[in-house]
């Protein structure tokens, strides 16, 4: 038999055949197959699974090959990383620019980490009820920096509803990701384009200004105009990997459209004579914020505020 999984608790995996969901495990053996992550298994993927004799449940005993998926660093288990979902038609990181803050280090590690894995990624800029003017003036410079280089931004209000029409036309029939802080409104914003799942959402806490975390594992649920969601526990941190120093420019693609411009075909974009690159940041066609996150992740810098 095969399968979608649609929910990862760690030893347990929800399987998704026809009509019927069923709790499988894996066969003892699977985990030796050359998997490195922390997660031999993730939300999205396809597999094939044998129900146990007399039982309801179930044993899964091969993944099918993925066609992409997003992964990210464990930043306490520096050599070990976990695969957030797979199988993706879209990654949507949900931005904060206060209670929670995000980062434009954080907002980049994704985007690069989705590009380095072949997803189209788009930024949804969330709290539009908190804005001040002073507010929507740092959102519209945020937005033009990322509209620049070709990344879709939209900015709603979970909390009000506000353009939640447009986001749900962004996910017709497609396997979508929802990431970013705990506290950013993941949770508020899935219950707004599915109010029956009632997913469970927590203030923010005053004393330091983060998210609590209310999903505990990564699941999948249903739209009802075609397409999932996978909901995904809050990341307080994005640490990148498996990206060689010599290729990381080319997954910023304001920095790989001019590649072929620099003097030296093995051109770092650090400090090289004719570089098209640092010549661009110079006359501003490339934001200074995206070259610090570029110099941030090349240095192996786990993080960047």
């Amino acid at each position: 038999m095969q399968g979608l999984v649609t929910k990862s608790t760690g030893s347990w995996y929800q399987v998704k055949t026809g009509d019927q969901t069923i709790d499988c495990r894996i066969k003892g053996k699977f985990r030796t197959k050359g998997i490195t992550t922390t997660n031999p298994l993730a939300v999205g993927d396809v597999v094939d699974f044998e129900m146990e004799p007399e039982q309801e449940t179930g044993v899964i005993t091969n993944l099918q090959q993925r066609k992409n998926y997003i992964i990210r660093k464990s930043i306490n288990l520096s050599k070990q990383a976990q695969i957030i979902a797979a199988n993706l038609d879209l990654a949507l990181l949900i931005v904060t620019l206060a209670s929670p803050r995000t980062s434009l280090g954080f907002i980049d590690r994704f985007l690069v980490t989705a590009e380095a894995y072949g997803i189209n990624a788009c930024l949804i800029f969330n709290k539009l009820d908190l804005f001040s003017d002073e507010g929507l003036e740092i959102l519209a410079e945020y937005q033009s920096v990322y509209e620049n280089i070709g990344y879709k931004c939209y900015s709603v209000s979970a909390l009000e509803g506000t353009h939640i029409d447009t986001v749900q036309e962004l996910l017709k029939d497609k396997v979508t990701l929802f990431s970013g802080h705990s506290g950013v409104g993941k949770s508020s914003l899935i219950n707004r384009l599915l109010p029956d799942l009632d997913l469970r959402t927590h203030m923010i806490s005053d004393w330091s200004d983060k998210g609590m975390h209310t999903t505990t594992f990564a699941e999948m649920f249903e739209l009802p105009q075609g397409g999932y969601i996978i909901d995904t526990p809050g990341i307080r941190e994005l640490g990148v990997i498996d990206i060689e120093k010599q290729e990381l420019g080319h997954f910023f693609p304001e920095m790989r459209e001019l590649m072929n411009q620099c003097r030296f075909n093995n051109c770092r974009h650090i400090n090289e004579p004719g570089c098209a690159v640092l010549a661009a940041i110079e006359e501003g066609d490339i934001a200074l914020s995206r070259y610090d996150s570029y110099l941030s992740i090349y240095n192996g810098n786990d993080t960047r505020a």
